[in-house]
C-alpha cells in the first residue's frame, strides 16, 4: 500500500515562523495578546510611579524611557526588585504573559509546556556598566538545550538599548571551536565573535523568542533612553531538565489528558516474582 504523507507535516515544516527559528535561532513576532500586554506595562509604570513617588502623569512609555531622570545605579536594583515582586505577586500576570505567544510556543517548543515560576526584569539605564550580562549561552549554566526564552520589550529596543544575538549557523560554527578561548575572558570571546553579532530591534508590541543554545548579552547603553524587558523561559514539559527543575524553577502550564494520566499512573505492586 503507498501511503501518501499528511499535508500538516509538510505545513509545518515550511511554515515561515519553523524556518526562521530553525535558520537563525530566534524569531521577533508581533503580540498575540496586544490588551494584555498594555495590561503589563501599565502595572510595571504604576508600580514604579509608586515606589519613587512619582505624580503618574506621563504615559506609560514616557516614564519608563526616562525613568534614569529619577533613580540613579545605586538604588535601581531596589526599584527592580519592588517591579518583580508586584508582577509574581499579581495573579493574572503570567497567564497574560503566557497568552502574548502562545500560538508561536505551541508551534515552536510544543502544546504541553511548562513555565518559568517567576518573570525575570532587565532594566538598564543609560551609560550604567552595573547591568551587564556578557556574551553567554544559558545552557553552559545548566540550562536545558530544550528551552525558549520569550523576551518581551516594555519600551522600544534597539542599538545598545537592545540585546544582542549571535545567529544560530554563526553560533554553532564558534561553539565547535569553543576551546580556543578557554585561557581568554568574556570580553575577548565578545571580541571574536562580534563581527557576526545582531543587535536586534524589537519595539514594543513584538515579542523575541530565541533558542538559549545560541550566544547573547548586552553592552552598556550609550543611548538616551533607558531599556525596560521582561523575560521568562519555556519548554516542553516532557523534555529533559537540567539543573532548573520542576517545582523548583518551573511549572507545568497545560498537559493534555493522556500525560496527565501517565504521569499519575503507577505500576500494581506487591507480586511474588
Amino acid at each position: 500500500m503507498n501511503i501518501s504523507r499528511p499535508d500538516c507535516f509538510e505545513a509545518l515544516e515550511e511554515s515561515p515562523l519553523v524556518s526562521d527559528f530553525l535558520g537563525k535561532g530566534y524569531v521577533i513576532l508581533p503580540t498575540e495578546n496586544s490588551e494584555g500586554l498594555h495590561a503589563i506595562r501599565e502595572l510595571v509604570a504604576d508600580t514604579v510611579s509608586e515606589t519613587l513617588n512619582i505624580s503618574p502623569t506621563k504615559s506609560p512609555e514616557d516614564l519608563l524611557n526616562n525613568i534614569h531622570l529619577y533613580v540613579g545605579a545605586e538604588s535601581l536594583n531596589d526599584l527592580r526588585l519592588e517591579v518583580i515582586q508586584t508582577l509574581r505577586s499579581t495573579p493574572w500576570v503570567r497567564p497574560t504573559y503566557y497568552s502574548l505567544v502562545l500560538e508561536a510556543l505551541h508551534t515552536l517548543v510544543g502544546n504541553e509546556l511548562a513555565m518559568q515560576r517567576g518573570l525575570g526584569l532587565s532594566v538598564q539605564l543609560p551609560n550604567d556598566s552595573s547591568s551587564l550580562l556578557p556574551i553567554h549561552a544559558d545552557v553552559w549554566d545548566g540550562d536545558s538545550p530544550f528551552e525558549v526564552v520569550v523576551w518581551v520589550p516594555l519600551v522600544d529596543c534597539f542599538k545598545t538599548k537592545s540585546m544582542y544575538i549571535l545567529p544560530i549557523g554563526s553560533d554553532r560554527s564558534y561553539q565547535m571551536v569553543m576551546s580556543d578561548h578557554q585561557n581568554g575572558s568574556a570580553e575577548d570571546l565578545y571580541a571574536s565573535v562580534s563581527g557576526d553579532l545582531e543587535f536586534l530591534k524589537i519595539d514594543f508590541g513584538s515579542i523575541l523568542i530565541f533558542t538559549q543554545t545560541v550566544m547573547h548579552g548586552n553592552r552598556i547603553n550609550i543611548e538616551d533612553e533607558t531599556r525596560w524587558s521582561l523575560n521568562c523561559r519555556f519548554k516542553s514539559a516532557l523534555s529533559p531538565y537540567a539543573d532548573k527543575k520542576l517545582g523548583e524553577f518551573f511549572e507545568f502550564v497545560n498537559l493534555r489528558p493522556a500525560s496527565r494520566i501517565g504521569l499519575d499512573y503507577r505500576l500494581p505492586e506487591g507480586f511474588s516474582e
